[in-house]
């Protein structure tokens, strides 16, 4: 499994500290930026980077940072076939995963403290879609609106 990672200004700093727990958990990745904190910056840069990977990349997860969430996940969305959510816990998280197959995990990082972080990250990486008949029914819906657009 191939992830992605980015963040604007107000998520560097806790990208960097995912970016060191993908390391250590022992996870391929690829860090798309900011490659270093520029108060400048714009989120929407990164969640296009992000959200093209992981729609090009078949089994790709993605996962993107800004101040409030919000914004990346906005932005990430405008993308076919991404399906970014903004993690509350770990337990919305699973389930995004597992009845949504979501496929990009978007972190608030102004409102999340470093531990909810890691632990639903861990969570995001280790859940898998159930594929259930009724999840995927779901998903080939979502499918058609992207089409219509």
């Amino acid at each position: 499994m191939k992830i992605f990672l980015g963040a604007d200004h107000r998520g560097y700093r806790l990208k960097e500290k995912i970016a060191k727990w993908l390391f250590e958990w022992g996870y391929k990745y690829s860090d798309l930026g900011a490659e270093y904190l520029d108060h400048n910056d714009d989120y929407p840069v990164y969640a296009e980077k992000v959200g093209s990977m992981v729609a090009d990349s078949n089994g790709s997860l993605g996962i993107l940072l800004c101040g409030s969430g919000v914004g990346v996940q906005v932005a990430a969305n405008k993308i076919d076939s991404v399906r970014a959510a903004i993690g509350k816990n770990s337990k919305q998280v699973m389930a995004g995963r597992n009845d949504d197959d979501m496929n990009v995990l978007v972190i608030a990082a102004d409102y999340t403290k470093d531990n909810e972080a890691k632990e639903m990250v861990r969570v995001f990486l280790e859940t898998k879609f159930a594929g259930k008949s009724r999840f995927k029914k779901r998903l080939e819906d979502i499918k058609r609106l992207e089409a219509n657009n």
